[in-house]
């Protein structure tokens, strides 16, 4: 059915905020806690005013790949539609593409990397290869 929600987008920043959620989806979205293993955060500035506006920062989080065994980013499984992940892409600047990616839960989820990290991880197929990020547990 279109417009159903069953697209699962993993949010470790601004994407679990209201105030970016109803400026972008125009509605509080659901969600659950998961975890991205192998990665820590870093910080980017954003000079987007649009973004800058609906989070209250030009300050981000961003992945980055960790050495350390054991690493991981806590956040939340947000359930959405194609047409809210269009609208995600839309909100994420420059510096962030969308890649999918194992989590510790054992699903699979879209979520927002530096750029050169995600190019590289769609020519791997990083977590399973193209197609939506459903839930299929």
């Amino acid at each position: 059915m279109v417009g159903e929600p069953d697209v699962l987008l993993f949010s470790y920043g601004t994407l679990r905020l209201p105030a970016v959620q109803l400026s972008t989806f125009g509605r509080l979205l659901d969600g659950h806690g998961d975890a991205v293993v192998g990665y820590r955060l870093q910080w980017v500035t954003i000079t987007d005013p649009h973004v800058i506006a609906a989070s209250g920062s030009d300050r981000h989080p961003i992945l980055v790949e960790a050495d350390e065994p054991g690493a991981v980013v806590e956040g939340t499984v947000l359930t959405i539609t194609a047409a809210e992940l269009a609208a995600a892409d839309e909100y994420e600047v420059d510096d962030y593409a969308r890649v999918r990616v194992p989590l510790r839960s054992g699903r699979q989820a879209w979520v927002y990397a530096p750029t050169a990290v995600a190019a590289a991880g769609n020519a791997a197929a990083v977590g399973g290869g193209g197609g939506d990020a459903k839930d299929v547990g």
